[in-house]
């Protein structure tokens, strides 16, 4: 199991969560906004739209804000241009990164990404350095009170790749066009879908055991998700839960 899932269960624990809750909302109103705009309003043609409000649901954004921010999209654009970036970077411990960034001054926001990772030991890396592992999945966890066959009968015929344990959920991946059929599929079949998103998943995970490089990976994503600008972030790290929890302490 990949430390990025568990270090939104760690926030959420330590009532980070509460605290984050408003700036990702404001995050997601941007996402849907520029989704809009660059592609319409309608979820059945516009691909990036659907994603994004699978994702807005999934982080209990409701549904009159999720229909606002569409409505902001549609109608005359008369602020700021926001254009998308994706960063590439490695944290401590060959930890690979990527983030991705809606802004409306590339400057600024390389200038503040770039000052996450150096602070806590970081850098920017080469386009392409780090994006060649990562490739979209869709990712699904599902409630355990069912069994990892019971899950699998119905994943694996509708598009599954995989099915794994994720510690409190079953993880079933996908190709991230098969994610909302998958996604039906479960639920018809009686199953609690717990979350289920559209993300970058790495081929490489890095295992982190040193208390000073999980400090600073943590230190670094903290940073990234308290800027506006950053929508997302993706890292290739797999600590314990033990690790994990001392460096979030």
């Amino acid at each position: 199991m990949s430390g990025h899932s568990k270090w939104a269960t760690i926030k959420h624990k330590k009532g980070k969560a509460d605290k984050a809750r408003g700036k990702t909302f404001a995050k997601l109103a941007r996402q849907l906004e520029v989704s809009t705009r660059e592609g319409g309003g309608d979820i059945a043609s516009n691909a990036s739209l659907r994603t994004i409000v699978l994702k807005a649901k999934a982080a209990q954004m409701t549904n009159d804000a999720i229909d606002r921010a569409i409505k902001r999209g549609m109608g005359e654009h008369t602020g700021a241009a926001f254009e998308s970036i994706t960063y590439e970077a490695y944290a401590p411990g060959g930890v690979a990164m990527l983030i991705d960034a809606l802004t409306d001054n590339r400057n600024r926001t390389a200038s503040d990404v770039r000052l996450a990772f150096s602070k806590s030991g970081g850098a920017m890396a080469e386009p392409g350095a780090v994006g060649w592992q990562f490739s979209r999945k869709g990712v699904v966890q599902i409630d355990k009170s069912v069994s990892e066959d019971e899950v699998m009968m119905v994943s694996l015929e509708h598009g599954a790749e995989d099915v794994v344990d994720d510690g409190d959920a079953w993880r079933v991946t996908c190709d991230s066009h098969a994610l909302y059929e998958l996604k039906a599929s479960l639920e018809a079949a009686g199953m609690t879908v717990v979350s289920a998103v559209s993300t970058m998943v790495s081929s490489l995970q890095v295992p982190v055991t040193d208390i000073a490089d999980a400090k600073a990976i943590l230190r670094i994503m903290d940073d990234l998700e308290d800027n506006d600008d950053v929508q997302d972030v993706y890292a290739n790290f797999d600590m314990s839960d033990a690790i994990l929890e001392e460096a979030a302490s």
